[in-house]
């Protein structure tokens, strides 16, 4: 007889929850020559929160599936650790951040008993989405070129991060809904079956917000990523190729048109393609230059936990952490991180494909675009696969705001696998 999904859970955070003591003490090791009896908070605390979620799991969801909650896990821990070697007061407060996403996580799997509820909330969840994404374009204030941040008092909240979970629900609420009359209908010219134009509005839709990101919040990470998502769903919805092709080719045909428009977007793409350039590289190109520098010196074994330069790189705790990573831990510790996020999203699509009703196997496959896709437009960016972005590592880097988002992103994915009924059996 095979072992119960949470005991399959178990064994698996018995694995990987030393991690973050032993990243503590060989940290401590480095830099301070012994291990500083302080920072055992950090592993500890980090620990018990995952420890505790497991345990209430147990009660409330003892059939939802038991890699999920492991994998993030894993990549909380490593974040953790590199933010405590990087920026103590961060690692500080994305402790006190993990400690609020996990209560909330938890609290979102004890209410929502049905995830298939959140159908009936559909517009009123896409209202709210589109009021916090726009929010920052008339109340916003700008913060290292990007137009993301609401400031409330002492509080600094990016919306986007929580507009991305609620577009999701809607995306596969609305395609759920329609999909056999979008998929079945149109015509087919030289083998390419057309959509409809009546059909194209919510990919229009889709399109014209995606380019006010780009242009009034200057942020082409948040612009791609939305514009990512309702692809991805649209695709897996209809099975039909030739929204995606529209999809890209109207983006392509956006960002050309934004690049000979407006000055930062032209400057994000020259940067991009000459990073060494003598004329930039001590202004815009600067950081991408020095992420560059950082992958060169950690080469395929890194350099040593605290033994790297990432203090050079600006604002390495949160949109380069991953060239910190790549740099200490080198190209081993930073495939190592991205096959992390190809298992999870992994798991994702797994979870799609034996979810019983189209929402839930559409909101399975939105969430993990948002996961799949954030970790690609980022480790891109810093390795300049392509332009720069302004979005975080997801779990990885510091943000209360991604932080708090993610896991909620997480509990509904562990409300979804329990509603796929016989996966606990399967697996």
């Amino acid at each position: 007889m095979g072992l119960s999904p949470r005991w399959k859970e178990a064994l698996l955070l018995a694995v990987i929850l030393p991690l973050p003591f032993l990243g503590w003490v060989s940290l401590d090791l480095t830099r301070d020559g012994a291990p500083v009896p302080g920072h055992l908070v950090y592993p500890l605390v980090c620990t018990a929160v995952f420890l505790l979620a497991h345990l209430v799991l147990r009660f409330l969801r003892p059939q939802a599936d038991p890699l999920l909650l492991p994998l993030v896990a894993a990549l909380t821990c490593v974040g953790l650790i590199m933010l405590l070697r990087l920026n103590p007061h961060m690692a500080r407060l994305q402790l006190i951040w993990l400690g609020v996403g996990a209560a909330l996580m938890l609290l979102m799997v004890a209410l929502l008993r049905d995830y298939r509820s959140l159908k009936n909330y559909r517009y009123t969840l896409a209202v709210l989405g589109l009021a916090l994404l726009l929010s920052t374009i008339f109340f916003g204030r700008e913060v290292n070129g990007a137009r993301l941040w609401l400031i409330l008092g002492p509080l600094r909240f990016q919306p986007s991060e929580l507009a991305k979970i609620l577009l999701a629900v809607f995306f596969a609420a609305y395609l759920a809904e329609r999909k056999e009359l979008i998929a079945g209908a149109g015509r087919v010219v030289a083998g390419v079956h057309l959509p409809r134009p009546r059909d194209l509005g919510p990919l229009l839709t889709m399109w014209a917000l995606s380019l006010l990101l780009l242009i009034f919040q200057r942020d082409l990470g948040s612009s791609l990523l939305f514009f990512g998502i309702f692809l991805a769903v649209i695709y897996v919805a209809t099975g039909r190729a030739a929204f995606v092709v529209a999809g890209l080719l109207l983006f392509l045909a956006g960002a050309t048109l934004t690049f000979f428009l407006f000055g930062h977007v032209r400057t994000r793409v020259e940067t991009w393609m000459d990073p060494l350039n003598p004329e930039t590289i001590g202004d815009e190109s600067y950081q991408i230059a020095q992420s560059l520098f950082a992958f060169a010196e950690g080469g395929l074994s890194g350099a040593g936990l605290a033994r790297g330069s990432p203090g050079l790189i600006p604002f390495a705790e949160t949109d380069f952490i991953y060239a910190a990573i790549g740099e200490e831990l080198g190209l081993l510790g930073a495939a190592a991180l991205a096959l992390l996020y190809l298992v999870l999203c992994g798991r994702g699509l797994h979870l799609a494909l034996r979810c019983a009703d189209d929402f839930g196997k559409l909101l399975a496959v939105g969430l993990t675009a948002v996961l799949g896709l954030q970790s690609f437009i980022i480790m891109a960016g810093v390795t300049r696969l392509m332009p720069l972005t302004g979005i975080t590592l997801p779990f990885v880097s510091y943000g209360g705001s991604s932080l708090v988002s993610n896991f909620l992103l997480l509990g509904l994915l562990l409300c979804v696998s329990e509603g796929g009924g016989e996966l606990a059996e399967g697996d």
